[in-house]
């Protein structure tokens, strides 16, 4: 087994640092959404899809995957300092998030070689985006009890139903897809199956959602006697609330081996720094408050620990006891935090805490107030902030499971 020596490292982050520096626009003549969830607009759509095909064209994205799929083949470590010079140069996020953090890992956890070779370049290069068909707007937080149909006929399914909160719908060509192919089976989970199903056939539609920040992130998607292919179905038929759970381990960060780069730009607590000098709180700086300095502190210690957690995870000594609990734990801990940053941000601003994107006296430009609007999306997906307290009282707590 080959040991990659620190000047290899040292040298691929120079290099890496070098290509974002000279090709990273962070500031385009309109505005970039911070998340994956916030691509409403062909412009910002088009923008984000050349810029994740060029960091991927350039190596940085999916080193760590399968050279013969479209990876580069490297050692996770270079994927991971790729990772870090795209956020110190300010990059962009990925646009093809359900792609490349779930369809793609999933596909080479789980897929065949022949899936494996249709799909998973597509994804890293941003030509096949991709989303997920999994809530519906009768069962939100109850996955299990989808009750979207898929009907074999001949080599073909036919699917009749309705999928919400489909983020970049109007977008992908495929989708992750939990349907339900027997309503006789014992239980409500045994008739589900996964497919990885294309977008652009007749009878799917999908209609935009406004977001509560006034955007257009968000699809409706009907299917109305929509046929896909009969190998469109992955694994066995009845299996797929095996794979849509495998599927949310990788939602949820509980799994790794995603391809690198970030989906969404995390709020930096360090920047409430600035914005409470700015602010005023009877007629002097925010920050001269002593209240404020003791939540900016507190703040800016639960943010460190977060960043400490991703790395306590990988020391088997620091987690024995209960191996899972911070990764089970990590998706509810971050969205709730950035929640309750953005927010204490905007009480910092006091009357200017009214003003949003594009009014001229709004501080940093609105920044505050569309993160803490877009924050509810992230405490939702994947999964309610419920749920995931659900998770952890029962598989790293012990509790009995909730009804």
């Amino acid at each position: 087994m080959s040991t990659i020596s620190e000047k290899e490292l040292d040298e691929y982050r120079a290099e890496a640092s070098a290509w974002f520096s000279e090709n990273t626009n962070a500031n385009p003549d309109f505005m970039l959404p911070l998340t994956f969830m916030e691509v409403g607009t062909e412009q910002q759509f088009d923008f984000l899809r050349d810029w994740q095909n060029k960091v991927y064209e350039a190596g940085y994205l999916g080193a760590n995957w399968p050279k013969e799929y479209g990876g580069g083949g490297l050692d996770q470590k270079f994927q991971d300092i790729a990772t870090q010079e795209m956020g110190k140069h300010n990059g962009p996020i990925m646009l093809n998030a359900i792609g490349l953090n779930w369809a793609g890992p999933l596909i080479l956890d789980m897929g065949t070689v022949e899936e494996r070779q249709r799909y998973i370049k597509g994804i890293l290069s941003a030509e096949d985006i991709w989303c997920q068909g999994f809530s519906e707007p009768e069962n939100g937080s109850d996955l299990g009890n989808a009750q979207t149909k898929a009907v074999q006929d001949g080599d073909e399914w036919v699917l009749n139903g309705s999928k919400i909160w489909t983020t970049q719908g109007n977008f992908a060509k495929y989708m992750i897809l939990l349907a339900r192919t027997n309503p006789d089976a014992p239980n409500k989970y045994a008739g589900l199956s996964f497919f990885l199903s294309p977008m652009n056939v007749p009878g799917i539609e999908t209609v935009p959602i406004r977001k509560l920040t006034g955007e257009y992130g968000f699809t409706q998607t009907f299917f109305t006697d929509a046929r896909i292919p009969a190998d469109t179905l992955m694994g066995k038929e009845g299996e797929g609330w095996l794979v849509a759970m495998r599927t949310l381990e990788y939602e949820r960060g509980v799994k790794g081996g995603q391809p690198g780069g970030y989906v969404m730009r995390a709020s930096d607590p360090f920047e409430i720094l600035d914005l409470a000098r700015k602010a005023k709180r009877n007629g002097k700086p925010a920050l001269e408050d002593p209240v404020i300095r003791d939540q900016l502190v507190q703040l800016l210690v639960e943010a460190r620990s977060l960043q400490l957690n991703s790395k306590r995870g990988h020391i088997q000594p620091l987690v024995q006891d209960n191996p899972l609990s911070l990764a089970l734990s990590s998706k509810l801990q971050a969205t709730e935090f950035t929640r309750r940053l953005n927010e204490f941000a905007m009480t910092l601003q006091g009357q200017h805490g009214a003003y949003y994107v594009g009014e001229p006296d709004a501080y940093d430009e609105g920044l505050w107030q569309r993160g803490y609007l877009n924050a509810f999306s992230a405490t939702i997906g994947g999964g309610t902030s419920q749920i995931q307290r659900n998770i952890i009282g029962e598989h790293v707590l012990g509790l009995p499971k909730t009804r």
